[in-house]
C-alpha cells in the first residue's frame, strides 16, 4: 500500500510551482471543458460539486465561476492553503479519497481529475465507494486517468525532491470497479495529449451513481 503521507509531503512540496504553472490549464483544454460543462448541465440544481484530488482548485473554480456550488478537496494541506487564497469562491477540506470529508449524499455531482493515479489498485474499490457515499442518488462522476499499464516515478519535479508513482490504468478495468461501486458509466472515451502535456493517452469515464 502506498504512503499516502509521502504523496502529501511531494504536493506540499510543489504547491507554488503547480498552482503557478497549471492553474490555467483549462484554457487549452477544450475536450476537457465540455465534459465539464455537461456535467454541470446535468448536476442537480443547487447541489454542491465535488473536486476529488483537487490541487489548487482551478477546476472547482472554473465549475464556480459558471454558477456551481464547489468544494475542493485534497489530501495536501499545502494546496488547500493556496487554493484558497486563489479562489474565495471555492470552499476547501483537506482529505484522503479513502476517508472523504463529505457527508453522506451530500454531493449533487464529483469530479477526480489526475487523482486516482496514486492510490494502489487494491485501494480502488475503497477509493469508488466512498465517492458513491458523498454522491447524491442519480448524481454524476467524471474521472480522468492516464491509461495503460505502466507506472511512473518521479523523485524530483520542477526542481523540488519529491516521492510520486503516477499510476496508468485500463479503461475497463476502472469502468468494472465502477460498476461494482454501484456506478453505470455512461461514457467511456480517450485522447492524444495536448501540447505541453506529459506525452500519455488519457481516459475519461463519466459514471451515474445509482438511485438507491
Amino acid at each position: 500500500m502506498p504512503d499516502h503521507d509521502v504523496v502529501r509531503r511531494s504536493y506540499d512540496t510543489v504547491a507554488d510551482d503547480y498552482t503557478a504553472r497549471l492553474h490555467d490549464e483549462l484554457a487549452g483544454k477544450p475536450l476537457d471543458r465540455a465534459l465539464l460543462a455537461s456535467l454541470l448541465e446535468q448536476t442537480e440544481p443547487g447541489a454542491p460539486i465535488a473536486d476529488l484530488g483537487c490541487g489548487p482548485g482551478h477546476v472547482a473554480a472554473w465549475l464556480a465561476e459558471r454558477g456551481a456550488s464547489t468544494v475542493g478537496i485534497d489530501l495536501s494541506p499545502a494546496m488547500v492553503e493556496t487554493g484558497r487564497s486563489r479562489f474565495p469562491k471555492v470552499e476547501f477540506r483537506q482529505g484522503d479519497l479513502l476517508e472523504l470529508p463529505g457527508a453522506d449524499r451530500e454531493f449533487g455531482s464529483l469530479v477526480a481529475l489526475y487523482s486516482i493515479i496514486h492510490l494502489a489498485p487494491g485501494e480502488l474499490p475503497h477509493a469508488f465507494a466512498e465517492a458513491a457515499r458523498v454522491l447524491r442518488p442519480t448524481g454524476l462522476a467524471l474521472f480522468a486517468f492516464h491509461v495503460g499499464e505502466e507506472t511512473r516515478h518521479l523523485d524530483e519535479w520542477w526542481g523540488h525532491e519529491v516521492d510520486l508513482d503516477f499510476r496508468f490504468l485500463q479503461p475497463a478495468r476502472i469502468a468494472g470497479l465502477l460498476e461494482e461501486a454501484g456506478f453505470t458509466v455512461e461514457m467511456s472515451m480517450e485522447r492524444a495529449h495536448y501540447a505541453g502535456e506529459v506525452d500519455t493517452r488519457r481516459a475519461y469515464l463519466l459514471a451515474r451513481r445509482g438511485g438507491s
